[in-house]
């Protein structure tokens, strides 16, 4: 079970938060019908940063041709 503090913290994070993903820590517990228990569970939001696109190998290379 993940504490009222670590909870509120996620929760208040993903509405922050336009794209994010998290992460969930802790260790395996008891098996359940549906899975398993996480003992000592941990709770972690991120913000997801768009990517910059890489820039054009021909791009470059015209660009370095250009020069000479």
């Amino acid at each position: 079970m993940i504490n009222a503090k670590s909870w509120r913290k996620a929760e208040s994070n993903a509405s922050e938060f336009g794209d994010w993903a998290g992460a969930i820590s802790g260790k395996l517990g008891q098996r359940t019908d549906s899975g398993f228990e996480i003992v000592d569970a941990g709770i972690q939001i991120f913000q997801k940063k768009a990517k910059e696109p890489k820039p054009e190998e021909g791009v470059a290379v015209a660009e370095a041709g250009a020069a000479s």
